[in-house]
Order: structure tokens, then sequence, then C-alpha cells
């Protein structure tokens, strides 16, 4: 096992690691102290997470069990990390430390509301999750609480995942497209998937035959890439947006969840278009357009722990 830390001083802007795991992005990481996604106004934490990630091409070229804590502020701090190998780079993908976060918020709009949720959740940040297990975790996230989208993505790691070894403790990895291709929708049922289990299972299938990948959006302009999603069953246009920016990098997509579609009609009425696709460039330009989606998911957060 290798040990690590990055000073969160050397970074270009500040970084909260709580907020940027329990804020809704990613699904993929426990607390070591079984309470993820426990608080709504989450951040600040010294905490350790735990994941395991199969490879990542250009990142990774092996399955990786990691954990990482963050000790002293968000300007200051250290974020001390173990793993089963060198874990900086992977880290530094996965939790997007290579962003300049004051210039990605600088070029957003100076509106009163995205100003109140910077301040509110500094240092938060995207992520980059692997896409395959971003999108099964996006297909189960219809009309979920977070804390249960969540626990269906635990399940699913302690039901068919791989064990992973890491120091004295074992970690489970989130099920390839073909461990969950071969499981029946009644066994996705019985870890309470509910009408969720058949487009599961009929999306891992896609995957695990060739029928369809999920990157090959990565390379398409975004109403192209988010049209290209929407070929997985499950996946609609807000599925598609979620996958498009917490996993392959579209910052500019807004996902239309409920507290957007909320945020618009008390805030920017104007933007209402009727349609999803016209809705969605309205608030895109909104917020500023190139990093709308940074702004989004500030505002998704804030409003979502009560903020106003």
């Amino acid at each position: 096992m290798e040990r690590g830390a990055i000073d969160v001083g050397d970074l270009a802007g500040p970084f909260d690691l709580q907020a940027t795991l329990e804020s809704g992005q990613s699904y993929l990481w426990n607390r070591a102290d079984g309470e993820t996604y426990a608080e709504l106004h989450a951040h600040g934490g010294d905490a350790w997470y735990e994941t395991v990630v199969d490879p990542i091409l250009g990142v990774t070229d092996e399955r990786v069990a990691v954990r990482v804590r963050q000790q002293g502020g968000v300007h200051d701090g250290t974020l001390r990390w173990e793993a089963s190998t060198d874990a900086e780079p992977l880290l530094t993908h996965l939790l997007r430390l290579d962003d300049d976060l004051d210039a990605i918020l600088d070029a957003t709009p100076d509106l009163p509301l995205l100003e109140r949720a910077y301040d509110a959740y500094e240092g938060m940040r995207l992520t980059r999750d692997p896409v395959f297990p971003c999108l099964i975790s996006f297909i189960c996230s219809a009309q979920m609480r977070v804390a249960r989208i969540h626990g269906m993505q635990r399940r699913l790691r302690e039901t068919y995942g791989d064990a992973v070894a890491l120091g004295d403790e074992t970690y489970r990895s989130f099920p390839t497209s073909e461990q969950l291709a071969a499981r029946t929708e009644d066994e996705l049922r019985d870890l309470s998937l509910g009408y969720r289990a058949p487009y599961v299972q009929r999306t891992a299938e896609m995957v695990a035959s060739g029928e369809a990948d999920p990157l090959e959006a990565a390379d398409l302009p975004y109403e192209e890439a988010r049209e290209s999603l929407t070929r997985f069953v499950g996946v609609g246009d807000k599925v598609a947006d979620c996958v498009l920016l917490f996993s392959l990098g579209f910052l500019e997509a807004v996902p239309l969840d409920t507290w957007i579609r909320t945020t618009i009609e008390k805030y920017y009425p104007d933007c209402d278009r009727g349609s999803y696709a016209a809705t969605s460039e309205a608030i895109r330009e909104r917020f500023g357009g190139e990093f709308a989606g940074y702004a989004q998911t500030y505002v998704f957060y804030y409003l979502r722990a009560g903020g106003e």
C-alpha cells in the first residue's frame, strides 16, 4: 500500500472534499464512518472516503482501491491518501484538482443566487466519475433522494462487485457491464432498484455486448453527445446531461432536475421555454455558457440544503 499527500494550497483555487463528494454528483464513494449523504449541508469535514476505480485510459492502467481524507481548510489543508498505487494522478482526475476553480467561477455571471451558493460551499468542485458507473447511478436517480441513490449503488457493489484489498481492508468495485448484464430483473429488484431494474440490466447488456458505448459521447459536440446517451434504456435528456457533466467533462451541461426547474420558476422565469432543449439552452446562457454546469451544481446543492 502506498501513502501520500496533496497540498491544497498548491491547487488553483480552494478545495472541499466533503462538499465535492456529498453534493449529489457522485454515488461511488463511501464514507468510512457510514454517514455518506447523512447530512443535507455537508462540507468541511475530515472523514475518510473510499472507492475502487477500474482502469481509466490515460490515467491508470490498473484497478485501484483508494481512500482519501482532507485535513485543514479549503485553502491550506492537506489531502491524505492511501491506495494500491500512486493515487495522485487518479485523484487529480476524479476530483478535478486540475481545474482553476477561481477562474471558472469568475467566468460565470455576477448573479446574487450564484454568489450565495459559491460562498456557502467554497471549494466544491465537479467530479469526473468513470462513465459506466456514472451512467448506472443516474439511471437509478429518477424520483429518488440522494441517500437512496447512494444506497442502491452501494448494494450493487456489495452484491456483484469484485473484492479488492487495501491493507487490512477489503472494498468492492462497481460491477462491470458484463457482471450487471448477467443479472436478472428480479435480482436487481431485490436490491430495491424497483422499476429501474430492467433499465439497468438492458443498459449494461448494451455496453457489454458492444451495441453502444457511452464513451463515444465524449468526442461529440454537446447537443449530439446528449442525444447519443439517450440511446441507453432509462436515459432521457436529464440523465444524459448528468453523465455529460459529472463524467465526460461537458462543463456547460445543466441537468434540468426538480431543483433547477424550481430555480428557473423562482429566479429566472424567462428561461422557461417549454421544451427541455430550449429551456436547457436558456439557463445555460444565463449561467454563463462554458461553465454553466459548475454554476448549476452549486445552485442545486445550495437550494437542496435549504438555501434561498
